[in-house]
């Protein structure tokens, strides 16, 4: 009968049960999924496996033929893309965040910018520097606010003196 599958599942129907309500990914669950099928008879066939899972039977072959070759970790392992490499490594980070701790600090993305560029050797964009500093190190430029010249710190410690907390 053509789409019988030849494949020996070497684990009980109660441990790719166990497996299935262990998985996070619903790609893991998908794949235990259509081994416990096939474990309790429930399909016959791949087309018919494709048709219940939902998905394509070059798919669940490829699926079956992984599970055959290398077994049952390798079947619902993700592979990571390797994707590009980040513009600011963790060292760069590291020095960056010890020069964000001095109490004088940096007082633009643009001067960070400049001292990346110069000490570091690490040509970044504005943008990617205040996503990395703002988000990914969840820091903060340490400017103070502006104050005014007729500024008194006298009358404003009065002034908090004598205001109710409320």
């Amino acid at each position: 009968m053509a789409g019988v599958t030849k494949v020996k599942i070497k684990e009980s129907a109660e441990e790719l049960r166990e497996l299935l309500k262990k998985q996070k990914t619903v790609l893991g669950k998908e794949r235990i999924q259509a081994l416990y099928l096939l474990k309790i008879q429930q399909v016959k066939t791949i087309q018919d496996l494709a048709v219940v899972l939902g998905r394509g039977s070059a798919t669940v072959q490829r699926w079956l033929k992984a599970y055959a070759e290398s077994g049952i970790d390798t079947l619902v392992s993700r592979k990571k893309g390797s994707g590009r490499p980040p513009i600011m490594n963790t060292d760069v980070r590291e020095q960056l965040s010890k020069e964000l701790e001095d109490p004088q600090g940096f007082k633009s993305y643009e001067e960070i910018r400049t001292w990346l560029k110069a000490v570091e050797g690490v040509e970044a964009s504005y943008k990617v520097v205040h996503d990395t500093v703002r988000y990914r190190m969840k820091a903060k430029l340490k400017v103070p606010r502006a104050v005014g010249i007729k500024h008194q710190p006298e009358a404003e410690e009065e002034f908090k003196k004598n205001s109710h907390n409320t």
